[in-house]
């Protein structure tokens, strides 16, 4: 109850959009909250320039406003969908919260995503491994950060936020790390005797606390993350464009090069969905196999 009190003065100050707004991004935390808090902004503000309240909003407002966030901001296809995709689910919660009768998005034209399954191919099986190597080379707090990504699929944020009694337990006769993923939803994964001992080394005589630190002693956190892994790039001479996703899209790829059914690498990646595992299949394997080449080969002894 003391805490419904102190946020009583708070919601007193708050309009109803924003208490609306408030209810929503509770349901998220740390980066994605962060995100889908600037996807609002972006439309409260359209809203206010346009003279309309979100919450008296009909579909035809949004649509215009999708129209806005192609048009006058430029914003590519994916990006599109995913602030629309915000706005739906701000609208859901009000309706759900008996703030507003209808949805306004429920009729909401999405635009259309494609994706091209032979571009943005990542990391191979070698130059995965040269990262890995040259991590290795470089420290053991190095090495157990590109391992986290680079072979259990973690996301930098996850990464980070590995302390050492995280991997301690035995689980059905597998040392397990456990960690708390996209969502706040658990995950426990084995970890590989190779990998276990790279963190093992990282964590030295230390039994508890932050497993990646920076040289200041403090817990790495994602910006520095992401520079120590264009440091090391560029030291195993990859390219620039290289950042801490690049590695974990490299482990759901070499899992699925290396023969893993579609349900096992969904399981290692974590996804909720198959198909957005599948996305990840842009291995070399796919134009290996590509149907252009059959083609070209039945048809040339006609020719």
């Amino acid at each position: 109850m003391n805490n419904v009190t102190t946020l009583a003065p708070i919601f007193a100050s708050m309009t109803e959009e924003e208490i609306a707004a408030a209810s929503y991004l509770a349901r998220y935390q740390g980066n994605t909250r962060k995100m889908f808090l600037s996807d609002l902004r972006i439309y409260f503000e359209w809203c206010r320039v346009n003279g309309i309240l979100p919450l008296q909003a009909k579909r035809v407002h949004v649509e215009f406003f999708a129209r806005h966030l192609e048009e006058d901001r430029g914003n590519a296809p994916a990006s599109v969908h995913r602030r629309l995709s915000v706005i739906k689910g701000f609208y859901r919660i009000a309706v759900a919260d008996d703030r507003m009768s209808k949805d306004p998005t429920t009729h909401l034209k999405m635009p259309k995503v494609h994706y091209d399954e032979t571009r943005t191919l990542g990391l191979d099986r070698i130059e995965l491994g040269n990262l890995v190597a040259t991590a290795r080379a470089s420290s053991p707090i190095d090495a157990a950060l590109v391992s986290l990504m680079g072979l259990l699929a973690l996301r930098v944020t996850e990464a980070c936020n590995v302390n050492i009694e995280d991997f301690s337990e035995v689980e059905r006769g597998h040392r397990v790390l456990r960690v708390y993923g996209k969502g706040n939803k658990p995950a426990t994964i084995p970890v590989p005797v190779p990998v276990l001992r790279t963190l093992e080394a990282a964590a030295g005589d230390r039994t508890e606390g932050a497993l990646i630190l920076r040289k200041s002693g403090k817990r790495m956190d994602r910006n520095a993350a992401y520079q120590r892994i264009k440091t090391l790039a560029r030291k195993a001479g990859l390219s620039d464009r290289i950042h801490p996703h690049t590695l974990r899209h490299a482990a759901i790829t070499a899992a699925l090069d290396a023969g893993a059914p579609l349900r096992d690498a969904q399981v290692f990646a974590r996804h909720s969905d198959p198909r957005i595992t599948t996305r990840y299949d842009r291995s070399r394997l796919n134009l290996d196999r590509h149907a252009a080449y059959l083609v070209s080969g039945f048809i040339a002894g006609a020719a």
